[in-house]
């Protein structure tokens, strides 16, 4: 069954055709009347393919969305936030769920219907952080929880206590990440703040800039804009505050607000996607990462990791070396004696090797322990007794849980220390689908939030750990462990059953260099080896480019929802991509268009003859960022072979040059075409490999698709693409998201954007009725 949504605007259609019949034969003509070209009324002219056994795009939207899961400290309860948007009342419902981890007691959901941010107070308390407009302040609020295990006489019970109760006030509405030590009792969250460093006078300051007479912006240095916002004066800094108990159990708040990077010209998290793993707090101190004070942000990466005293803010020390790049995930072990992060050795390349490095406070001693592991770990944490490291990392298209045992801290110094094996190969725990937000917990546990192509987010836990960390110390050779892994909560599991979800099945084949190309396909429902109907496909193309189609749940690119759709849905992991090694990442630099192209197409030979049910003359292509750079240069390049019907680019690179100069964070285009756009090399390799340079070969149809606050590859991109492809008389449609950025996350819009890409593809490669 098909169903229309007429009252979404999804068929508010520019006509398909040029409306130049040659731009070199007769006088350009009229326009014609907006309201002519926008028929608001005219009924749709393509429907979803939608029924109970089909997750269909507005399905899909409409799922509930966990966050991580982040326990307790006691490690009884896991909380969960999550957001479910509604096409019938229009409305995204935020809720928080605390679920138990060692208890089948049910789980408890309590709405947020004003949103905010949820965090552990204690074991029994969380903490609901809430904006408040009319008063221009966020309110703190405790939600006191009564949990009590089920007995044989005792059902067990999760519910809250009372009423949330108010604790206090922060004085603007800009407040996040929040994290909570209970001793002593201080609270640390980010906040902007103008550059008298003074929360107190962000109200006065705020009205002061907005009633300056001019709606001008001014700036002498990058960034000017960044990802999807112009540059204001204020900038983010990290606060703490007293939230303590007092004697008599009843909450505190002094509302006394301590600048901790005050003076420093410091700022973190670091925009535009920091968060809390930008920081991390003990009992006593702050350890914090930032961009490099003394550095032009918009064209290095480097970042230094400082350690401060939470009772005296002018006690600051850097623990980094000097000769670093991006630092990412500084974390503190329970006793508050050493320090893990992970660290890249370039400036300026984002996408370089993470290394795990360790600082032991105590001795004043930094050393990299990874040096020779050929991975890049995410989220760290130290076990509760601090003599193991748990981490995530991705491996072959897989994000998996590891553990490392911390070495005996050295003499000195070293990014090379001399260390047993079992200290430099990390341990898998997990061996499928994409783990993030880990979290240690004590008696040898620890959760983490997974998610695959068949499901989004839910938390699992891992059991028996100490035993394995005893085998690990006592044994010098390689150990797999072979403990419980429990699924905890379970959202969506019934909206989900009877989908039919493609798991994804893996091939892999010879690319460029000889070297071996991963990737994935996805089968639609009703598909049969061997049978004699023959399939449209679509291949996606990732962007980055050091990014991987991982086993992974995405609400903006679900390989499901096209397989849904009847497509056989093809993802290859070429040269650049992720998760396969450093060298096979760091390859595609100064070389966008050749050795990702002759993966590309050695894959696409090798998924037509192993999957003969696709039909090559039905086939698609889409892709979005370099995946877009990618779809423009395939355009140019007929030679390749792809023979691919209609094309859509969301948010690509039209011209290489115009790239390098108007991106926001110019560290990237230096990295990628070998230096600044005017260098000789630069414009080389520009000419080269610039899909510009090639639109005089350009003629599959093609749907252009950007966000006007897409800083990173501004709209005039697609724009450039568009009237490229409207004056060489090719098929092509232009779908501009004024309020999107480089992503669509409106639920609307993203209905739309599918609604647009699938109405693409049927028009060129659908079944004729």
């Amino acid at each position: 069954m098909r169903f229309s949504l007429p009252l979404l605007g999804l068929a508010t259609q520019v006509p398909l055709q040029s409306p130049l019949r040659s731009a070199t034969q007769q006088p350009m003509q009229q326009p014609p009347a907006l309201n002519d070209v926008y028929n608001f009324n005219s009924p749709p002219d393509f429907a979803f393919k939608e029924a109970a056994d089909i997750m269909s795009p507005k399905d899909m939207i409409e799922l509930q969305r966990p966050g991580q899961g982040v326990a307790n400290l006691a490690g009884e309860l896991v909380l969960v936030p999550t957001s479910k948007y509604s096409f019938s009342e229009k409305k995204n419902k935020k809720s928080v769920v605390i679920s138990p981890l060692e208890s089948v007691v049910e789980p408890l959901e309590i709405p947020l219907p004003d949103g905010g941010e949820v965090f552990w107070l204690d074991p029994r308390t969380i903490a609901h952080a809430v904006p408040v407009e009319s008063g221009k302040k966020i309110n703190i609020y405790a939600i006191p929880l009564e949990f009590k295990h089920k007995a044989d006489d005792f059902a067990g019970v999760l519910r809250t206590e009372s009423a949330p109760i108010l604790l206090g006030s922060i004085p603007t509405t800009s407040a996040s990440n929040f994290r909570y030590t209970l001793v002593p009792g201080i609270l640390v969250f980010s906040d902007y703040v103008y550059a008298n460093g003074n929360l107190s006078d962000s109200r006065r300051l705020d009205e002061a800039w907005e009633n300056r007479g001019t709606s001008a912006l001014v700036y002498d240095a990058t960034y000017e804009r960044h990802w999807d916002t112009w540059v204001t004066p204020k900038k983010l800094s990290l606060f703490s505050v007293r939230l303590f108990k007092d004697p008599d159990h009843k909450w505190n708040f002094d509302g006394t607000f301590i600048n901790l990077l005050k003076g420093t010209s410091h700022s973190s998290p670091v925009e535009p996607f920091g968060g809390t793993d930008d920081f991390d707090i003990s009992h006593s101190h702050l350890v914090y990462t930032t961009k490099d004070p003394e550095l032009p942000e918009a064209w290095h990466t480097k970042q230094n990791v400082y350690v401060v005293d939470l009772q005296n803010q002018h006690q600051r020390k850097e623990l980094t070396s000097g000769q670093q790049g991006a630092i990412h995930s500084p974390v503190f072990n329970l006793e508050g004696n050493k320090v893990a992060w992970l660290e890249l050795d370039k400036d300026g390349y984002e996408s370089d090797r993470a290394k795990i490095v360790i600082y032991d406070l105590n001795k004043g001693v930094r050393f990299t322990v990874t040096q020779d592991w050929d991975r890049s770990p995410d989220k760290l944490a130290f076990s509760k007794e601090g003599n193991f490291l748990y981490f995530t990392a991705g491996d072959e298209a897989k994000v998996k849980v590891y553990v490392l045992p911390v070495p005996p801290t050295p003499s000195a110094s070293t990014t090379h220390p001399k260390l047993d094996k079992k200290y430099t190969t990390p341990i898998p725990l997990t061996h499928s689908a994409a783990a993030s937000g880990l979290q240690t917990l004590f008696t040898g546990r620890l959760i983490f939030t997974r998610s695959s192509f068949t499901s989004p987010n839910n938390v699992f836990i891992i059991r028996g750990l100490k035993r394995f960390e005893t085998e690990l110390e006592q044994s010098d050779s390689s150990l797999q462990f072979s403990g419980e892994v429990e699924q905890v909560t379970r959202f969506n599991e019934n909206e989900l059953q009877g989908k039919n979800l493609s798991e994804g099945e893996e091939f892999w084949f010879t690319g460029a260099e000889d070297k071996k190309v991963q990737g994935w396909v996805l089968k639609p429902k009703g598909f049969k080896a061997g049978e004699e109907k023959k399939w449209p496909a679509v291949l996606l193309i990732h962007g980055g480019p050091q990014g991987a189609w991982e086993d992974q749940w995405s609400t903006r690119w679900n390989p499901n929802v096209f397989a849904a759709q009847g497509y056989v849905t093809v993802m290859i992991n070429p040269t650049g991509s992720t998760t396969f090694g450093q060298e096979f990442t760091d390859a595609i630099a100064e070389d966008w268009g050749g050795k990702p192209f002759v993966d590309m197409q050695a894959g696409w030979k090798h998924i037509l003859e192993q999957v003969p049910e696709i039909d090559p003359e039905r086939a698609v292509a889409a892709g979005a960022s370099w995946g877009g750079y990618a779809i423009n240069w395939i355009q140019g390049h007929p030679e390749y072979g792809f023979n691919f019907k209609a094309l859509v680019c969301h948010d690509g690179v039209f011209d290489a040059t115009y790239n390098g100069y108007s991106t926001d964070e110019l560290f990237f285009f230096n990295h990628e075409w070998g230096g600044r756009p005017w260098d000789k090399k630069t414009k080389t390799l520009a000419e080269l490999m610039s899909p510009s340079n090639f639109v005089h070969q350009w003629s599959t149809p093609q749907l252009i698709i950007h966000g006007s606050k897409d800083y990173r590859l501004p709209e005039t991109e697609g724009i450039g693409a568009f009237h490229a492809l409207l004056q060489r008389e090719v098929p092509t449609r232009l779908v501009i998201f004024p309020d999107e950025n480089h992503w669509v996350l409106n639920h609307l819009n993203s209905l739309k954007w599918h609604y647009e890409v699938f109405r693409w593809f049927d028009k060129f490669v659908g079944e004729k009725e």
